[in-house]
């Protein structure tokens, strides 16, 4: 009896240190998986410059809007509905500028495809997008300037125009002879 008795107090021992062992590494990868987020999960910014193309000139437009579209992936693997957020109103030289910040997404949430557009556009005598580096259809983001606290991406400029865009030329219909 007393052999069982020691077998079952050494079985009862490996149990115990065992389950130190398990909840001391659950911790360290916790503290790890909170390190590695605060590091990946920087504020993202976007910048560029809106211009009106009249003719040959391009003319910065003032209060231009720019806007960030973006996909996630929410914490079990589901991707999200899109979300955007728009720019600042560009200054007189058509500089606009965005942010958007972890704190800003739901709890989990992971960035995983976003693109920029050109939004509006305050004049009416030059507020039809081009398509001119992707502003109509989005261009990707790509090689961000890694800052201390942020993820700087910067975008080519786009255009608006004044112009609608002319018509696909039909060709003549010939004539039976």
């Amino acid at each position: 009896m007393a052999a069982s008795g020691r077998s079952l107090s050494l079985a009862f021992s490996v149990l115990l240190v065992s389950m130190v062992l398990v909840s001391a590494t659950d911790n360290d990868q916790s503290s790890l998986k909170s390190s590695s987020e605060k590091i990946l999960t920087k504020v993202i910014g976007i910048q560029g410059i809106i211009y009106c193309k009249t003719g040959s000139q391009l003319i910065p437009i003032k209060d231009a809007i720019a806007r960030l579209t973006c996909l996630a992936v929410d914490k079990k693997g589901y991707e999200t509905a899109p979300f955007s957020i728009l720019s600042k109103p560009a200054d007189a030289k058509g500089y606009y500028f965005a942010t958007l910040s972890p704190a800003e997404l739901e709890q989990g949430w992971r960035l995983t495809k976003c693109k920029v557009f050109l939004e509006k556009s305050p004049l009416k005598s030059c507020n039809i997008p081009t398509d001119v580096n992707k502003g109509k259809t989005g261009t990707n983001l790509r090689s961000p300037r890694l800052l201390k606290t942020m993820n700087l991406y910067s975008i080519p400029a786009f255009v608006y125009t004044s112009n609608a865009p002319a018509a696909a030329a039909i060709p003549p219909v010939p004539r039976p002879y």
